[in-house]
């Protein structure tokens, strides 16, 4: 199973996707009516979609094989979540199911997708960098505790480590595809787009200056995980992080404990050399709530 994208619905579609390509660096894929959907270098047909509409996450995409959406289907029945059987309409098709977690969060696992043919990044000499993929998408969670206990028994996920702030989750043997953050409400946390190196972060930072934009955090090297990190607050809204080298981990990986992941004083990171905009990105942080616009309704056998 893997992360493939992230549906958010916004007043200002247009925008918001002029400034993921003009700057962020993504790639325009299609434009379907408002909505438009942008891409990476990598092969996935689009990595995030902007609808017009209110502010708000419409859904999480996984992508998947047949045999582990029957598995999710047969536990999400059995747990009696909130879900609906669905055919993408997006690029990339696919069939499955949509599930709402108890918390509100919308995640969508769909099989049978198809992929595209990779791109070309940008040259060094042009100072740009392109995203490859989505690395990790992170919720906010009034109980991080409970989600992290939750996705694991129903949607077959792991919890990698936990900390004083996040639970980290795992889907395949990258550290995290998500994690729930330990922040009393439930929202998106922030999005993380996968680099190709630590030189491709550190180029996105200097194009975004270039742009008068500077990290809200980073850059910086994680604990849990051990990715590289430069984390943004987008003018549209949400936050939004350039990533690296998130750590691959066997399936008998140890679950770290908040112990295991201390910093002596003054310390939030391996590596202490940047400072962190704590009220801004919890401002960002608590923007886009999760609604669904679905009705339940029954899974077909």
């Amino acid at each position: 199973m893997k992360l493939r994208s992230i549906e958010l619905s916004l007043p200002d579609p247009a925008a918001a996707a002029a400034f993921m390509v003009d700057v962020w660096g993504l790639v325009g894929a299609e434009v379907r009516g408002t909505t438009h959907y942008l891409r990476g270098s990598g092969e996935f047909p689009y990595l995030v979609s902007f609808e017009q509409g209110d502010e708000f996450v419409r859904s999480t995409t996984f992508v998947c094989s047949v045999d582990e959406l029957a598995g999710l289907r047969t536990r999400v029945v059995a747990k009696g979540w909130a879900t609906r059987p669905v055919v993408s309409g997006d690029p990339g098709g696919g069939h499955g199911i949509e599930v709402e977690l108890p918390e509100g969060e919308l995640l969508r696992f769909l099989a049978e997708t198809s992929n595209t043919a990779p791109i070309e990044g940008y040259s060094k000499a042009s100072k740009r960098v392109m995203p490859v993929k989505l690395t990790h998408v992170v919720f906010n969670s009034a109980d991080a505790e409970a989600s992290g206990h939750a996705v694991e028994e129903v949607l077959g996920f792991r919890v990698s480590d936990r900390t004083r702030g996040m639970v980290f989750v795992r889907c395949n043997d990258s550290h995290h595809s998500t994690a729930f953050a330990r922040a009393g409400f439930a929202s998106l946390n922030h999005i993380a787009f996968e680099m190709d190196d630590l030189d491709a972060v550190m180029r996105g930072i200097g194009w975004m200056r270039d742009h008068g934009f500077a990290p809200a955090w980073g850059p910086g090297r994680h604990g849990p995980g051990a990715n590289v990190y430069a984390y943004y607050i987008a003018p549209f809204g949400p936050v939004i992080e350039y990533s690296t080298a998130v750590e691959k981990v066997p399936a008998d990986y140890r679950t770290g404990e908040p112990d295991d992941w201390t910093w002596p004083e003054q310390r939030i990171d391996q590596w202490g050399i940047s400072d962190k905009d704590f009220a801004g990105l919890r401002v960002a942080e608590e923007r886009f709530r999760f609604r669904r616009e679905w009705e339940p309704a029954p899974l077909e056998d």
